[in-house]
């Protein structure tokens, strides 16, 4: 399997690490959003494998300098290069779609090809994890369809998305064009690796369709109080194909069609 996803995270503010995710994908991937989380565009290929791990730090709050009781964090192997890390959950084994749900309800419907990647099938609808995550690092790679006529422009181009806890979501979409937009223009907060509908990203990192891409995300969760007021806000970092387009941005609230929605609480969600 060559794309990988991989979701950690060192440490929250309450001492606990949460690590999550990694995926990788080879041959052709195209995302699609629809109306659910991992949903179908035109001709979409994804490989997810999962990496989740929850390690509780001590209770001291304070450490002196070089302080020999200060714990250490947990060693990780690092594998072959595009392995997952030894403490890796995998989501996805190239061979089956056991950790993942339709989001119409039962098991997932995709199409897995050369025990090496999936594709949205037609009428499928989207897919999402079993399990649920909160702080995250995420690694995805993905790749749309060539040969997708000029006539198909904006939202149409093998549209998708990556959502965080089922409600945060990365934009998916073919977005490659010339520099001043002469074509393949779409809105910009609607654009690849934009957080759909709020925030465009710093630059245009997106390469030709058939050309992998690669996402590499760390989410943090929002938190929230005893009456489940929201008391600091869903940030992330995301890398496209190496490129920074996004630094500890914060995420509003649930991502929506051409409107702001309101914050409500919830808690750890599915990836999809």
């Amino acid at each position: 399997m060559r794309g990988i996803i991989v979701v950690w995270w060192p440490r929250d503010v309450s001492g606990v690490r949460d690590r999550s995710c990694q995926s990788r994908v080879r041959r052709k991937e195209n995302m699609m959003r629809g109306k659910s989380r991992l949903a179908k565009s035109a001709g979409y290929l994804l490989a997810v494998v999962l990496l989740l791990g929850v390690t509780a730090y001590a209770a001291k709050e304070k450490f002196s300098v070089h302080d020999k009781e200060r714990p250490h964090p947990p060693v990780v192997k690092s594998e072959a290069y595009g392995q997952p890390p030894s403490d890796a959950t995998v989501l996805f084994n190239g061979k089956d779609l056991s950790k993942w749900k339709s989001d119409k309800g039962g098991e997932a419907k995709w199409t897995i090809v050369d025990d090496d990647h999936m594709v949205v099938s037609p009428k499928a609808g989207g897919i999402h994890t079993e399990q649920a995550f909160g702080n995250c690092q995420l690694h995805i790679e993905w790749k749309t369809p060539e040969g997708v006529p000029a006539r198909v422009t904006d939202q149409s181009r093998s549209n998708s998305g990556v959502f965080f806890m089922g409600r945060y979501e990365v934009q998916v979409l073919d977005s490659y064009t010339d520099v001043n937009y002469g074509t393949n223009k779409t809105y910009a907060d609607g654009q690849a690796s934009a957080i759909y509908g709020s925030h465009p990203p710093m630059v245009n990192a997106c390469r030709k369709p058939g050309e992998w891409q690669t996402y590499d995300i760390a989410f943090v969760k929002p938190l929230e109080d005893g009456n489940g007021n929201c008391t600091r806000k869903a940030r992330g970092t995301l890398f496209h194909n190496g490129v920074c387009v996004h630094n500890n941005l914060e995420m509003g609230s649930t991502t929506s069609h051409k409107v702001k929605a309101a914050y409500k609480p919830h808690g750890d969600g599915p990836i999809g």
